[in-house]
């Protein structure tokens, strides 16, 4: 909670007892909620469907679609965060079948959006949501309120009842449910990258869809430190850390625990950056930007005109990520706290080229947005 308050939602019901669901989640999903008041007779799985292609990656599908159907325009928002937080039971439901309308929803909309062929992190695939929750409500006859919001892949809550006396206990999760995952992450697949002695020439080699294991130093940056290089730059005046032939990483980093060099450290949305992207790579020599999910046509063109290259970081898998990272120091802008420009060490991060020095873009199937 260093950077964000604690959000609290109640109601109140019959009999004894306080349940609970705590969520731990970052904004992504939430920045991509849709909402819209349709007629009594429209398709709802129309319209989300339509949704989809517009929401881009930045959710960091394969995840959750939660709809909220019915009650008023506040109402359908909270039914859909609140149907996001049961367990994921779409095999068992394709299995059976549907039984009743809502069920009949959740499975057309699973369907008709996995065959938009958006994949995991946009990249492309059959996998783009791994479940649809609806919840429902009842409204007037004319209205049909409907809102959408989708859970990234690190769908991460709890459900629990307080006791009559003393604390709740949850027990800790199964640590055999993370058996093999490290042993199926590849540890030597990929071009390896020494981000100390980039060039603008090796840049141009890479291909998009290309996969890169960085090594060496990477700088941090993201909105507010990228507002203020950005004003620096305006103005004439230097950056305080030179960027010239240097690669950045969209990440505010956690803070580590005994033992770790960086807590949790994963992309943040690449897009929002855009607009600094013309004047940070004409006047500071910056060749290469990592985020996660597309990019806008602004930041698509400069990077084209500059030969540089935006790559693709896991989204919703943070704690991975920042197992590649061995040191972690701030070197400027320290009052931003998270936000700061840290200089990492790495070693075999994987990324995949989302946008090479020609301007070609894996996220094809994602109609780019204007930034």
């Amino acid at each position: 909670l260093r950077t964000t308050p604690c959000v609290l939602d109640g109601e109140r019901g019959e009999g004894a007892g306080l349940g609970f669901a705590g969520v731990a989640k970052g904004g992504g999903g939430d920045v991509k909620g849709r909402y819209a008041m349709l007629n009594p007779r429209d398709s709802v799985a129309d319209w989300v469907v339509a949704q989809l292609p517009g929401m881009g990656a930045g959710w960091c599908p394969p995840g959750v679609l939660g709809l909220g159907v019915g009650g008023s325009p506040e109402q359908a928002m909270a039914l859909a965060k609140r149907a996001l937080f049961t367990p994921i039971d779409m095999p068992e439901l394709l299995a059976r079948g549907a039984q009743d309308p809502v069920e009949r929803l959740r499975i057309e909309v699973h369907q008709r959006v996995n065959a938009l062929r958006i994949g995991a992190q946009g990249l492309g695939g059959d996998t783009t949501v791994l479940d649809v929750k609806v919840a429902t409500a009842a409204s007037h006859a004319a209205l049909l309120p409907v809102a959408l919001l989708p859970n990234c892949a690190a769908t991460r809550f709890v459900t629990f009842t307080m006791p009559d006396s003393g604390p709740a206990v949850l027990p800790p999760p199964d640590p055999a449910a993370w058996d093999g995952i490290p042993d199926a992450l590849p540890d030597s697949a990929g071009r390896r990258v020494d981000l100390d002695s980039l060039t603008r020439a090796e840049v141009a080699s890479w291909q998009a869809g290309e996969t890169l294991l960085l090594s060496g130093r990477l700088l941090t940056g993201r909105d507010a430190a990228h507002k203020r290089m950005d004003e620096l730059l305006a103005r004439g005046e230097p950056l305080p850390v030179p960027l010239q032939g240097r690669a950045l990483y969209y990440v505010g980093p956690v803070d580590p625990v005994a033992g770790e060099a960086v807590g949790p450290a994963g992309p943040t949305t690449a897009a929002r950056m855009d607009k600094f992207m013309p004047r940070l790579l004409a006047h500071s020599g910056l060749l290469v930007t990592i985020g996660k999910a597309e990019r806008g046509p602004m930041a698509l063109q400069a990077i084209q005109a500059h030969g540089g290259a935006y790559l693709s970081a896991v989204g919703g898998a943070a704690y991975l990520v920042s197992q590649a990272v061995r040191a972690a120091r701030v070197v400027a802008f320290a009052d931003l706290g998270m936000e700061a420009i840290y200089e990492f060490e790495v070693r075999d991060m994987p990324v995949t080229v989302a946008i090479d020095a020609r301007g070609r873009s894996v996220h094809a199937v994602i109609p780019i947005q204007a930034a």
